[in-house]
Parts: structure tokens; C-alpha cells; sequence
């Protein structure tokens, strides 16, 4: 478990885009939560199921090595992170970015400090 001064020194250490290499550590349930990401930091990250596609075997898999960017921070610890690989990332991805978060592309390089409000979306989970 990490600390909340370990987790607040990395959270202003991270932006809005910045990318990682990450390898997937687990899938608890395919096509429903998500996939979790260690990315080398005290915390772990996780790729909420709405970025990824509908086809839950299209998924990353465990032990899948891919980039991942940070997408979202919030109080948990924990890092959300986005797919940069376009077969990991939901089919209609720019639709949906648009829809739902149309000024992520003005978001890249702030500090994740900088925004207070997570996006949501239709089924969002936390």
C-alpha cells in the first residue's frame, strides 16, 4: 500500500499524456471492468473498459506490453491510463473523444493537478 505523501509526490509529477510503458498484470473480469498496468511507479494504472474495444478479446491480454498514457488522476491511487495502440482503444474512439472529451488534445502536458473535474461518460466506472 502507498503512502498519501508517496502518492501525492507522484501525482505532481504527472500530466495529461504522458506516456509509460506498461505491462498488462491483470484482467479480473474480460468485456466488464477493465485491465490493470504495472508502470514502473508506486501506484498501479488501469484502463477503464470504455477506452478499450467492445470485443473483449480484442483486449490487451496479461503479460500484453504496450505505451499507455496517463488519461486520468484523481484522489485514488491509482493511475488511469489510455492505450496509445489503436487495436487496444474502443473502435469509435474519436467519436466517443469527441463527444465526451472534447478537449483532451488542449489537456496533453497539463499537470493532472491542473483539472478538478474527471470526465465521465455513460457507464463510467469508479
Amino acid at each position: 500500500m502507498v503512502s498519501v505523501q508517496e502518492w501525492e509526490q507522484t501525482r505532481r509529477q504527472l500530466h495529461f499524456g504522458q506516456r509509460f510503458a506498461g505491462r498488462v498484470v491483470q484482467v479480473p473480469r474480460p468485456g466488464t471492468i477493465g485491465v490493470f498496468v504495472f508502470i514502473g511507479l508506486v501506484v498501479g494504472g488501469f484502463v477503464d473498459a470504455l477506452l478499450l474495444p467492445d470485443d473483449a478479446t480484442q483486449w490487451p491480454t496479461v503479460g500484453t506490453e504496450s505505451e499507455f498514457e496517463v488519461w486520468w488522476v484523481d484522489e485514488r491511487p491509482q493511475i488511469r491510463l489510455k492505450p496509445v495502440d489503436s487495436r487496444y482503444l474502443r473502435e469509435d474512439f474519436t467519436e466517443w473523444l469527441s463527444r465526451w472529451r472534447p478537449g483532451w488534445p488542449e489537456e496533453h502536458g497539463l499537470p493532472v493537478l491542473a483539472i478538478d473535474s474527471p470526465p465521465t461518460a455513460p457507464g463510467a466506472v469508479d
